[in-house]
């Protein structure tokens, strides 16, 4: 299979197929692609454009075009879309995906493309969903699944499974449940196909099953999922009730969502935002990690200023001032990095106190080897030893205090519940320069004599 690209030509031929209204064209030429790049195409297009793509193409297809297309062009589409033609689309999804296009609707809207959607079940099942937090395992789930009651023979038990796998796009797992619809295990097909007819399924269904509760975080369940290779996952309530499934397609977003999100805070933007953001969008996310910054120069310039007498007679200092700050600066962000992979891979293990231990005598041993390299080339440059000295024995230091904060601040951010991709940022940056030129000028002090 050719991967699709989108070029300004295919655009234009589309483009100009709708002006023309030349609708048979327009359906032989979109049946060549998968929906999701048609959703790229319908992206491009003005949204009166897209709206006529949308309306003239087969529900079937479309409701899924509207799962992959951009916030704000989903939400233009909508919008020339009646109650009755958002309610079919509706009716073409997954509960979960049906759910998230609802939730996006005006409050006004929502209860009148609900009385519309004709599957009274499937109405009751997106109701159900838009109650739960979306941040949570309730929210992310969908209600189609099989499930098989444990007082069923294995006769019944085919002939119901055949009836709910018509509401199922793919059955990952069938779930064996009570008279109580707890959930009791899974049933493996291979059992069922290789025992009497006249057995009960509670004989062999497989007691051991993986699931979650539907208040527990998206991280925690993609954390579950790669950790047992699992396709789904049966999500339960509060009192053990079967409610719903995740699956990996909806796990593979949460975990492109969060990798999204810390890319941007270790990048110092502080809200999601895309490209095509507007202006004062992008500030709003940009602006306050650059403040921080700028107070952060002002900081150093401070404490530089206190020492102006070193200047006049040790002028060496300020030249490598850049460098003990950009040092400090990269073996902060270095050790953060890895502390919040960590923590976001859950192999963080043991006690804090040994894991700062581990990483300051790494620092240590980083910051021996480039101090002793900083210092021949220093005292080969300008000819002072005790020089020299003053800024390798201040690299060091500087490099294990940056080594401390870089691995102790998103350790303290993790235990107070806060996102520790903010330490990989400008903020441990910045703290770094700050802490780092200090130390620098001060221990430089220290063994001058000044």
């Amino acid at each position: 299979m050719i991967p699709f690209k989108l070029t300004d030509e295919l655009v234009d031929k589309i483009q100009v197929l709708i002006k023309n209204q030349n609708d048979e064209q327009l359906r032989l030429l979109m049946k060549e692609y998968h929906y999701a790049d048609v959703a790229e195409i319908a992206n491009e297009l003005q949204g009166d454009e897209a709206t006529y793509l949308i309306k003239l193409l087969d529900s079937e297809k479309t409701s899924d075009i509207l799962t992959e297309l951009d916030e704000d062009v989903r939400e233009e589409i909508l919008n020339n879309l009646s109650p009755k033609e958002i309610a079919g689309e509706i009716e073409e999804l997954d509960t979960d995906d049906a759910a998230d296009i609802v939730g996006e609707l005006p409050k006004e809207l929502i209860q009148e493309v609900i009385s519309n959607i004709e599957d009274k079940e499937h109405a009751k099942y997106i109701v159900d969903l838009l109650r739960y937090d979306d941040d949570s395992a309730g929210g992310l789930m969908a209600k189609e699944l099989v499930k098989v009651n444990e007082n069923w023979t294995v006769t019944t038990c085919v002939k119901e499974m055949r009836a709910q796998a018509e509401n199922v796009t793919r059955v990952h797992s069938i779930y064996v449940v009570d008279n109580e619809e707890k959930l009791k295990g899974r049933l493996s097909l291979k059992d069922l196909l290789t025992v009497s007819t006249e057995t009960y399924i509670s004989e062999v269904y497989i007691p051991k099953v993986d699931y979650v509760t539907a208040n527990e975080k998206p991280e925690e369940v993609a954390k579950i999922m790669s950790k047992y290779d699992l396709e789904a996952i049966p999500v339960v309530d509060e009192i053990g009730r079967l409610v719903g499934r995740i699956t990996i397609d909806d796990i593979v977003d949460v975990i492109k969502e969060e990798a999204d999100k810390d890319y941007q805070l270790a990048a110092g933007i502080s809200q999601d935002v895309e490209a095509d953001d507007s202006i004062w969008e992008l500030t709003r996310a940009r602006l306050p990690w650059l403040i921080l910054g700028l107070f952060g120069g002002g900081a150093a310039a401070v404490i530089m200023g206190g020492f102006e007498d070193m200047f006049s007679k040790y002028t060496v200092l300020f030249l490598f001032t850049p460098l003990i700050a950009a040092m400090a600066g990269n073996v902060g962000v270095q050790s953060s990095a890895i502390i919040v992979q960590g923590l976001a891979n859950d192999d963080i293990k043991g006690s804090v106190g040994n894991r700062l231990i581990k990483e300051m005598l790494l620092a240590l041993l980083n910051g021996v080897i480039l101090a002793a390299l900083l210092l021949l080339f220093t005292w080969f440059w300008k000819g002072s030893f005790n020089t020299a000295l003053a800024i390798s024995v201040s690299l060091i230091v500087v490099i294990v205090v940056a080594g401390f904060i870089g691995t102790f601040t998103p350790l303290f951010l993790h235990k107070r519940g806060i996102d520790p991709a903010i330490a990989t940022g400008p903020f441990i940056t910045t703290s770094n320069d700050i802490f780092g030129i200090l130390i620098y000028f001060w221990i430089a002090k220290m063994i001058l004599g000044i």
